[in-house]
């Protein structure tokens, strides 16, 4: 094992950065095809039963949905930061950046719960057996949207989840790790909280903007 590598399968820091980096990338491509699989059930979907999708997606909460997209796109931002930070050897800005974009993603996730509350009490959240009572049209159909949203969002909400997580194990032990490997550890959370980003910022006018 190199004097400053964690793997005895690389010879030099660069390497193991590297194989890093697509191992990554190959977990998000996994990913990204996940998404794109129910995003483009929802869009046939859309296609298919239009004016019930767009009369239930106005049972969303327009307002929350924009707050949680401007609290991701900031967490985004800090996370950033945390790598920007990281790759000038500012450690103790990278750590604060880092448990900013965790604190974010609490917040995102406190604001959707808060959401799925309102949804549940308003009859329109057809899941874990709760009672589904829509009043606007075709609720067959307006059931098949709120049936979709909740997967795409508590999906969306579970890697979020994953996310936060990671940053904190990577707090926890961050006084232990070598500066290179905090660096390879910021760079990797990195891409992965982007991502998890971009999935909102796709699935925000989706469901949210539909025939507004």
């Amino acid at each position: 094992m190199g004097a400053s590598t964690e793997s005895v399968a690389f010879d030099t820091p660069a390497r193991e950065q590297a194989a890093d980096t697509f191992a990554m990338w190959v977990f998000i491509g996994s990913e990204a095809m996940l998404f794109g699989a129910i995003l483009l059930v929802f869009l046939i979907a859309r296609i298919s039963y239009g004016p019930a999708f767009a009369a239930a997606s106005h049972h969303l909460s327009l307002p929350l949905g924009t707050l949680n997209t401007v609290v991701l796109i900031t967490s985004s931002f800090s996370m950033a930061l945390a790598h920007l930070f990281a790759s000038r050897g500012r450690w103790r800005a990278s750590t604060w950046s880092l448990a900013a974009t965790a604190l974010l993603g609490l917040v995102f996730l406190g604001i959707k719960a808060a959401e799925y509350t309102m949804e549940f009490r308003e009859g329109v959240a057809p899941v874990l057996g709760a009672p589904f009572t829509y009043d606007g049209p075709d609720p067959v159909h307006a059931e098949f949207f709120f049936g979709l949203y909740f997967a795409m969002t508590s999906l969306h909400a579970v890697h979020l989840i994953g996310g936060i997580v990671v940053i904190a194990g990577m707090l926890v032990m961050w006084s232990s790790a070598t500066q290179s490997s905090r660096l390879r550890r910021v760079r990797a959370i990195g891409l992965y909280w982007h991502f998890v980003d971009i999935v909102w910022v796709f699935l925000f006018p989706v469901l949210y903007l539909s025939n507004r």
